[in-house]
């Protein structure tokens, strides 16, 4: 078993995670930023094995994306997923498009489909959340960056029109953006979590509460209620929580967190993943709270904070590795693209993948990118195909290192910055599949040394060739900035390319 000190339970680029149960299964999503489709979808029964579902904005008309580094880590930021009144909802911001406000959409199934977007214009910042109160009178709280803190106002969510004036019910402790607001009802008291200290290694969870729910928030006097600032725990940067009651009535809380790694300052390379942890209820003399309903004396609880419990849940060992042949009818979730709708370019069939043509082989940016998440720390990735293809591992286009074959030609580059350099190229047989391998750096102690080494290569008939290896340092968002991770991607460089099988493997 994976300790739960460091085993997120959903590994990779899945940021700000939002969670819901209906009835004993639970739903997730995350921030997808420049990727599309977005907001992806997973489905669980027991908060710690998860099944993708498909991506909510799923049609261009719901989400306008860029490409290049103009629209790297823009897109979608922070979601809240809810059901409410036999529907689900889903609130999030297209940063693209913040003027319009945030987006909220909806559908009967999490599957989908899901509606077109509307806007509520006039509440203008980041992170929506959506709760509905007692009277069924629905409330949009957000990051407000025009007054500063955290504000919220009366919505109609099938139109998003805004049913009162804006007003800040809390500007948090005192840390650095006050953001990522959750409302809930408890006891009979509102709660509202949120996220400060920034998404880096300063982050942490702080809650206030409150008789009613648009009244102002009392900051609870034990904040933070999680961080993991100036500590050695192998997760970092542990914040933007959301709460979840399970079934036998007790509470969890999904946050997001980073691995770094490597010699001093270290490095964190697969983004913000999902994790997980228990929630107590205390009373403020400590003692645990059992107030599910309002007491029947006094007509509610005398008041309760949630407490975290890092070590309630133990993340079983998962199969990240696969295989995948492109035969089916559609993509598989797990595929997405920086700018561009994978159905633009990419077609699955009998014969497997068929991309038609992105950048031209000499370009550097991005056109059309068939990309997929990487899950963990060491792995290597291996494609069979036919005609000029690229094989990426990037943070975004300046980031980026590769494996490119043009011809019988196959070379090996990175992008590092304003850099573009050619690494190593070899003449090799049209059966060679391209290849990038993430290892252990191997370094000795005390030595400099970053999270891994990126070896970049072919393979034919199952050996291994390399051509070029990059310090993984250069492929991490300590180098890079934003707020995604490593992907790994496919783009065909003429015409046409012929994938077979694409082969992702954990080390």
């Amino acid at each position: 078993m994976a300790s739960p000190a460091n085993a997120p339970i959903l590994p990779g680029y899945y940021p700000d995670p939002s969670i819901c149960r209906v009835g004993n299964r639970y739903y997730l999503t995350n921030s997808s930023f420049e990727y599309f489709p977005g907001l992806p979808l997973h489905a669980s029964f027991d908060l710690l094995t998860w099944e993708p579902i498909g991506n909510a904005l799923d049609r261009p008309e719901q989400l306008p994306v860029q490409t290049g580094e103009a629209g790297a880590s823009g897109g979608i930021y922070a979601p809240t997923i809810r059901h409410h009144d036999g529907r689900f909802w889903l609130a999030t911001t297209n940063i693209h498009e913040v003027r319009r406000g945030h987006l909220i959409v909806w559908a009967a199934d999490p599957a989908g489909p899901w509606s077109d977007p509307v806007y509520t214009t006039g509440a203008f910042g980041i992170d929506p959340d959506l709760a509905w109160d007692e009277h069924g009178i629905c409330r949009l709280t957000w990051h407000d960056v025009m007054r500063g803190g955290i504000s919220q106002v009366p919505v109609n969510p099938e139109t998003g029109e805004l049913l009162g004036e804006p007003k800040v019910i809390w500007r948090g402790t005192g840390g650095s953006n006050p953001e990522g607001p959750h409302v809930y009802q408890r006891g009979g008291w509102w709660y509202l979590l949120i996220a400060e200290g920034g998404t880096g290694t300063g982050h942490m969870v702080t809650v206030a509460r409150s008789r009613n729910i648009d009244d102002p928030y009392e900051s609870n006097p034990a904040n933070p209620i999680l961080t993991h600032r100036s500590t050695n725990d192998p997760v970092q940067a542990t914040g933007h929580g959301d709460l979840v009651e399970l079934t036998d009535g007790s509470w969890a809380m999904v946050h997001l967190g980073t691995r770094p790694r490597g010699s001093f300052p270290r490095w964190h390379t697969n983004g913000r993943e999902t994790f997980l942890v228990g929630i107590n209820w205390r009373h403020d003399d400590g003692a645990i709270c059992i107030c599910i309903e309002p007491d029947a004396e006094s007509g509610d609880c005398p008041g309760a904070w949630p407490t975290v419990d890092e070590g309630r849940f133990v993340v079983p060992e998962r199969l990240s590795s696969f295989t995948d042949r492109f035969t089916g009818e559609r993509l598989h979730p797990r595929w997405i693209s920086p700018g561009a709708a994978p159905a633009t370019f990419a077609t699955t069939g009998q014969g497997g993948l068929t991309l038609t043509q992105g950048r031209a082989a000499a370009e550097r940016d991005a056109a059309c990118l068939l990309a997929t998440r990487v899950t963990d720390l060491y792995w290597s990735a291996t494609v069979a195909a036919s005609g000029d293809l690229a094989l990426v591992v990037r943070v975004d286009d300046a980031h980026q290192a590769l494996v490119q074959r043009i011809g019988e030609t196959i070379t090996a580059r990175a992008s590092i910055g304003p850099l573009t350099q050619e690494l190593g190229a070899g003449l090799v047989p049209p059966e060679a599949s391209l290849t990038i391998r993430a290892e252990t750096t191997g370094a000795a102690p005390g030595q400099r040394s970053g999270p891994d080494r990126l070896r970049l290569g072919f393979e034919v008939s199952g050996e291994f060739t390399e051509l070029a290896t990059l310090d993984g340092r250069y492929i991490s968002t300590e180098v890079a900035g934003g707020f995604t991770g490593r992907t790994i991607g496919l783009e065909a460089l003429s015409p046409q390319a012929q994938v077979q099988a694409f082969t992702y493997t954990a080390l």
